[in-house]
C-alpha cells in the first residue's frame, strides 16, 4: 500500500476519534513533538524499524520522544500501540505528519517561517504574525531561524509560498544579469 494513503488513513482514524475525546489539541502536541524528535534524531526511525527491539521498548521509545518524561496520554498510547501491534511503525512518522496537517486545516492554523540572517525583535515577529494571520484568515505558527549565509533581508515561507527578499538572493540575480548580459556582447 502506499506510504500516503496508509498514513492519512491512521491520521484520519486518529483525529476523528480523539475530536470525540475532545483530546485533538493534546495529541497535536504529542504528534508535534514527535515529528520534531523524527527530524532531530535519525536512529529514532533506525531503532523503530530494527527487528531485535520488542514491542514494549518500542512503545516506550515513542512516548519518550513524544513525550519526554511526562506521561503521555491514554489515547497517543492506544494508537502507538494499534501501529506497532499492526506492524506499521515504518510509517509512524508520515502518519505524524498527516496527523499535523489534517489537524491545522481543521483548526485554521497557517505555518510560516521567518528566515533572517539576524535575530528579529518581538515585536517584529508579533506583527508579522498578525499580518499573515489577516492575509490567511488563519491563526499563525510562525518559526523563525537564524541562518547568516543569506548575509541580510529575510526569506519567509508561508504555506506553500516563499517571498525571498535575501541579499544572497539579490546578489545572485545580479550576478546573473551581468553574466546573461556578457553572454549577448560576446
Amino acid at each position: 500500500m502506499e506510504v500516503g494513503i496508509l498514513s492519512m488513513r491512521y491520521a484520519k482514524a486518529v483525529i476523528e476519534y480523539a475530536q470525540k475525546k475532545g483530546l485533538e489539541d493534546k495529541l497535536y502536541q504529542e504528534f508535534l513533538t514527535l515529528s520534531h524528535s523524527f527530524c532531530e534524531q535519525p536512529g529514532l526511525r533506525e531503532a523503530l524499524d530494527n527487528p531485535v527491539i520488542t514491542t514494549k521498548e518500542k512503545l516506550a521509545l515513542v512516548c519518550t520522544a513524544a513525550d519526554g518524561d511526562g506521561k503521555s496520554t491514554r489515547e497517543f498510547i492506544q494508537f502507538i500501540t494499534l501501529v506497532l501491534r499492526n506492524r506499521r511503525e515504518g510509517y509512524l512518522q508520515f502518519i505524524s505528519l498527516m496527523y499535523l496537517d489534517l489537524y491545522r486545516k481543521l483548526k485554521h492554523i497557517g505555518v510560516g517561517k521567518l528566515i533572517t540572517a539576524v535575530p528579529v525583535n518581538k515585536e517584529t515577529e508579533d506583527r508579522i504574525r498578525s499580518a499573515a494571520t489577516h492575509i490567511l484568515h488563519a491563526h499563525m505558527e510562525l518559526e523563525t531561524v537564524i541562518d547568516p549565509s543569506i548575509e541580510g533581508g529575510f526569506i519567509f515561507d508561508i504555506n506553500d509560498y516563499r517571498l525571498d527578499a535575501s541579499v544572497a538572493t539579490q546578489l545572485k540575480r545580479v550576478k546573473q544579469q551581468f553574466i546573461d548580459k556578457n553572454r549577448r556582447i560576446v
